[in-house]
């Protein structure tokens, strides 16, 4: 496989076809898309990490205040909810000030489910760290953090993410299947604050 310099695409309003996705992910090329949902300033980022697996970032511009969006990503029951592959919660333990949470996911490039146990911890101010325990992968660490946006009724969200799943498949791969989940649940995640908003 050919490897070059990392460079970066000028950000797109639109979402690249399948075939320069691979093209980037094989030539080590970081691709950032403006995500359609919200404004062009909203950019999801995934290439593969140096390290292995796959790093992805993300600066979300959401419709609702920081408490509102930390509600919606703290409520660990409905965590399956908000994702678009098939997950379900297996075990859920508050343990003070961290929650440790059992999942099983369906992945689309691995048969069966794959384990996640993990420890969430809540951070002052809004927002969530996640950290790996044990399971089905090798590394999976999650960020979110939320601000005030200009006005208390919006919220800017940064979102960092890095997971590496213990299967053959390589880098390159997982993450045009991981840039096309996390394009869904920030999709889930803009309706299900939306509705939290309407429902206050």
């Amino acid at each position: 496989m050919l490897h070059g310099p990392t460079r970066t695409v000028p950000r797109v309003k639109v979402c690249p076809s399948a075939g320069l996705l691979i093209f980037c992910a094989v030539y080590g090329v970081a691709v950032q898309v403006a995500w359609a949902v919200t404004d062009s300033s909203s950019v999801l980022e995934v290439q593969p990490d140096p390290s292995g697996g796959v790093r992805a970032t993300a600066t979300l511009h959401l419709p609702a205040p920081p408490s509102v969006v930390h509600q919606v990503l703290t409520d660990y029951a409905k965590w399956p909810e908000l994702f678009g592959v098939t997950m379900r919660l297996a075990h859920l333990e508050r343990q003070g000030e961290r929650v440790v949470t059992d999942l099983y996911i369906e992945h689309a490039l691995l048969p069966g489910e794959r384990r996640l146990l993990c420890e969430n911890r809540e951070l002052p101010g809004g927002g969530l760290v996640t950290t790996f325990l044990a399971g089905d992968f090798r590394r999976y660490s999650r960020t979110w953090r939320l601000t005030q946006d200009g006005n208390e009724g919006l919220t800017r969200a940064e979102f960092e993410l890095l997971v590496e799943v213990d299967t053959w498949a390589p880098d390159w791969l997982m993450a045009l299947e991981l840039r096309r989940q996390l394009d869904k649940h920030f999709r889930i995640l803009m309706e299900r604050v939306g509705e939290r908003v309407r429902s206050h």
